[in-house]
């Protein structure tokens, strides 16, 4: 039968939190780790086979999700915890580590279940809703305290930023701070995929598929959205991110800047709106509050009209156009 595991692995007690660069190094670490795995021997010789896994990073470690074959629940939590505290000892940057939580979320049985009660053909989502993510009150929980762990990185904007003057709470926008700070590092680590895939057959967005970021930018302009593009607004994206942990909020100086923070923004939004943390009407008032300060005006949204022109090197910093 086949499960699917969530664990978290965490530094020694007192380790400051990780920042983007510590992260990425941490997924790309366990991910090659695991990718080692042929298989797994559990209790009494049972034999588990590990089918496909996901690392995601935050400051306070990473997340596990692991997919995997096993006769029986218990041999499958059991032996994923054994072989995950055996790959931390074993990989020196993170011998120092433990593993925290490590539990089935998922069967296979589960699955089969829930696609018996989907309706045989699902509707497509309009470009404003939001596909909602069931969680527990343990995860929902769990979610909200990563979230306010996080808040603290965002000292630049304070809560009334995020609209605690106009009926959010502080607990709430609390939140929101939360997940743009968590977006930073989403959207760092997945522009880094970006400019692989660009890079690999020298092409640019409008020949791909699926791209993580820059599908979200305006689209009248993906012919243009190359490696060196890719390159230059994963610099943006960093630096909009150093800001948002400044002592004072500095607005978007280029449109670069402003398309990264809309990005950030959406981001931020979806994951509170699909966990259902954030109803949509405190969403709304919490994102009006941080458009009116965060921006200084929304020219970057013209951007995103069908017949737009120019190009995407006058978005660009001059420094960054040489």
């Amino acid at each position: 039968m086949e499960y699917q595991l969530k664990a978290e692995v965490a530094p020694p007690a007192g380790t400051p939190e990780l920042d983007a660069l510590h992260r990425h190094g941490v997924v790309s670490l366990l991910d090659e780790q695991l990718d080692l795995l042929a298989g797994i021997e559990g209790p009494d010789g049972v034999e588990i086979e590990p089918l496909d896994h996901e690392v995601s990073a935050h400051p306070g470690g990473a997340s596990i999700k692991w997919l995997v074959e096993a006769p029986a629940l218990a041999f499958a939590e059991e032996a994923a915890r054994a072989v995950l505290t055996e790959l931390l000892e074993r990989t020196e940057l993170l011998a120092d580590w433990t593993v925290g939580t490590c539990e089935v979320t998922v069967s296979d049985e589960d699955l089969e279940t829930a696609l018996e009660d989907e309706p045989a053909e699902a509707e497509e989502l309009e470009d404003d809703e939001v596909e909602l993510i069931e969680l527990s009150e343990d995860e929902l929980d769990e979610r909200r305290d990563l979230l306010a762990t996080a808040s603290e990185l965002v000292t630049a904007l304070g809560t009334d930023a995020f609209g605690t003057e106009d009926g959010v709470t502080p607990e709430q926008a609390r939140l929101v701070q939360g997940a743009l700070a968590e977006a930073v590092v989403v959207v760092i680590d997945e522009l880094f995929d970006d400019v692989k895939a660009l890079d690999e057959d020298d092409t640019t967005a409008d020949q791909h598929e699926e791209l993580l970021v820059l599908d979200e930018l305006p689209k009248a302009f993906a012919d243009q959205y190359s490696a060196w593009f890719a390159k230059r607004f994963l610099i943006a994206t960093v630096i909009v991110g150093e800001r948002l942990t400044e002592d004072e909020w500095r607005s978007p100086t280029n449109a670069a800047e402003a398309l990264v923070l809309h990005v950030l923004k959406g981001r931020a939004r979806t994951e509170l709106a699909a966990s259902g943390l954030l109803d949509e009407d405190t969403l709304k008032l919490a994102f009006a509050a941080f458009d009116e300060q965060a921006f200084d005006d929304l020219e970057h949204e013209d951007l995103y009209a069908d017949d737009a022109e120019g190009s995407v090197v006058d978005w660009l910093p001059s420094i960054a156009k040489a």
